[in-house]
């Protein structure tokens, strides 16, 4: 019995062992999925398609190989594709009939692009000579854009790999539970072998002699033993249990030692509705943190240098006006100082417009975290086109207890409302003009009642106790008129949780200084001054000021007053009366 044991154990450990060893040698599949192509054209684009990158599934890795310089970036597909826009470009996609990667020419009307490097649509990029390799995540709706120059054909050698898992997970446990059989066999000969030393070896039972037949008394008949009834099974029944200890070893290798081929259980739907189909945010947050640090780089060079060409790269509408105007001003009189810089702090919240095409918006917050006396600005974003960046059209400084109402993530973004807008209490153009009359009339405007006038500090600043205070320095020679205008930029509306609306706006403010006696003049003073040019005049000067103010309006229907969340207000004209 002891023998039989010990050599099911060794059957057993030399079948774990093979098992397991075969697991990590020759039965171990490849651990990584490629696939290759060849561009044969002369297109000065590639673009890699989401479908190719996602031909398996898991992490990509896209290698790109090419006989010159090779810029790769990648972003939503979409994007790219608008990028590239009416030029010749090889799309790479994936035949999922013969599971290898396809190139066909697509023809366009152009057949050169611009440099991609630093474009504001893309999610990452990398450069290299002759090779560039991308480890990439990316879902199905990303492609990558590849160019040597714009205008040389593009690099041709692409191939994009998945890892595949050939992990073998019961390799090392079918060996360890191998060796513990071969031992536990070891442990069962010895046993047997003791066993055996002990005892002299196997030896039968003494058969008995025969015995020798008697004659019974009073019988003529020899009488012979017969052997006992339970003696007569004693040998056939050896077998029962032998056949029946190795049925039970064997089976035991048969089932629990390996994993079985069911799949573990996975979740079911939960029957939740579908999202919305909604338009993508037009920036993801890394995007907006990228672009807030470029826009943050290049404000504080052109600053310093009171370079107008580097700042108008980055600066557009009102926020462009106010910037540039003061340049002119430290110009004409170097102790005026500068606007202030952006923040340097984090960007949050972020709430970008859901939008495929163009123009597109985004909101960002930029606060300080280093000094909590550095008011946060509020910056909306606009992108032009495809191959435009990002430029600043408001910066606005936020009141000290401004409170922005909730938004969407983002990213998920909102809606961009039209000028015109109903659905909101005031259209913006409206809302800027009402504001308007209350810095000049104050209680005495129609509108006073729709606008909070807690925490608003431009009514204590520039409102009718400031205008009063300006008609009471001047001479009896000279008067003074206020007036207001809608400025040249387009408002801004990004719908809020509420359904109301964060609105941009761009006011202009004049003050009109003139003589009323024959003979009086005007002197200009500081920045009006300054950007004007002018020491005296006889007819009278102009400055126009430059409003950019940031409202919170609640939805139409609502009994919610309007909000003055934030301003910036600068000089940005001034001469002499026409």
């Amino acid at each position: 019995m002891r023998l039989v044991l010990a050599i099911i154990s060794f059957v057993a450990a030399f079948v774990m062992i093979f098992t397991g060893i075969a697991q990590r040698t020759f039965l171990a599949g490849p651990d990584e999925a490629v696939l290759t192509t060849t561009v044969e054209t002369d297109a000065a684009v590639t673009v890699i398609d989401g479908a190719a990158l996602n031909a398996f599934t898991g992490n990509q890795t896209v290698r790109i190989s090419g006989s010159g310089p090779i810029i790769a970036a990648y972003g939503r597909t979409t994007d790219v594709v608008a990028w590239v826009g009416d030029t010749d470009y090889n799309h790479v996609g994936f035949d999922a009939e013969s599971g290898e990667l396809s190139s066909e020419l697509v023809s366009g009307k152009e057949d050169e692009v611009p440099d991609p490097t630093g474009s504001d649509l893309w999610f990452d990029e990398q450069d290299g000579n002759r090779f560039v390799a991308l480890n990439l995540s990316v879902p199905d709706d990303v492609s990558i854009l590849v160019v040597e120059d714009g205008v040389k054909p593009a690099p041709n050698e692409i191939q994009v790999s998945w890892p595949l898992d050939n992990s073998t997970p019961w390799a090392v446990p079918l060996i360890l539970a191998g060796a513990v059989a071969l031992l536990l066999g070891l442990a069962f000969l010895l046993w047997a072998l003791n066993h055996m030393r002990k005892t002299r070896g196997p030896r039968r039972k003494p058969q008995k002699m025969p015995k020798v037949p008697r004659k019974l008394p009073g019988s003529g008949r020899r009488s012979v033993d017969k052997p006992a009834g339970r003696r007569s099974l004693g040998t056939g029944m050896i077998a029962v249990p032998i056949v029946l200890v190795g049925a039970l070893a064997l089976s035991g290798c048969g089932t629990g030692l390996f994993p079985s081929d069911g799949a573990s259980p996975t979740s079911t739907a939960t029957g939740a509705p579908a999202a919305a189909d909604l338009a993508p945010p037009a920036a993801t947050v890394n995007q907006v943190e990228r672009i807030v640090d470029t826009i943050r780089q290049t404000t504080a060079d052109a600053d310093a240098a009171k370079d107008a060409t580097l700042l108008e790269t980055r600066f557009g509408g009102p926020a462009l006006e106010l910037r540039l105007a003061n340049y002119a001003i430290q110009a004409a009189d170097a102790s005026i100082g500068g606007l202030p810089a952006i923040p340097a702090g984090d960007v949050f919240p972020i709430l970008p417009q859901q939008t495929e095409s163009w123009p597109r918006t985004v909101l960002a917050v930029v606060g300080d975290d280093a000094d909590e006396t550095i008011a946060p600005v509020a910056l909306f974003l606009e992108q032009e086109d495809a191959r435009a960046n990002y430029k600043v059209m408001y910066a606005i400084t936020l009141e000290p207890s401004a409170v922005l109402p909730d938004l969407a993530p983002a990213s998920i973004g909102t809606n961009r409302l039209l000028p015109d807008s109903p659905v909101l209490r005031l259209s913006p153009t409206d809302v800027a003009l009402a504001y308007a009359d209350i810095l000049e009339l104050d209680v005495e405007s129609d509108s006073y009642l729709d606008f909070e006038a807690e925490g608003d500090s431009l009514r204590a600043n520039v409102g009718i106790t400031y205008k009063d205070s300006v008609r009471a320095s001047l001479p009896t020679t000279a008067s003074v008129t206020f007036g207001h205008a809608i400025g040249a930029a387009d408002a801004i509306a990004l719908a809020t949780n509420d359904n109301g609306a964060l609105i941009a706006v761009n006011l202009n403010e004049t003050t009109t200084v003139t003589p009323i006696e024959t003979g009086a003049a005007v002197n200009p003073s500081g920045q009006v001054k300054a950007l004007s040019g002018l020491a005296i005049s006889t007819k009278g000067v102009i400055a126009t000021y430059g409003d950019q103010l940031l409202f919170y309006v609640p939805p139409a229907g609502s009994d919610g007053k309007m909000i003055l969340l934030g301003y910036s207000q600068g000089l940005v004209k001034a001469g002499e009366v026409g």
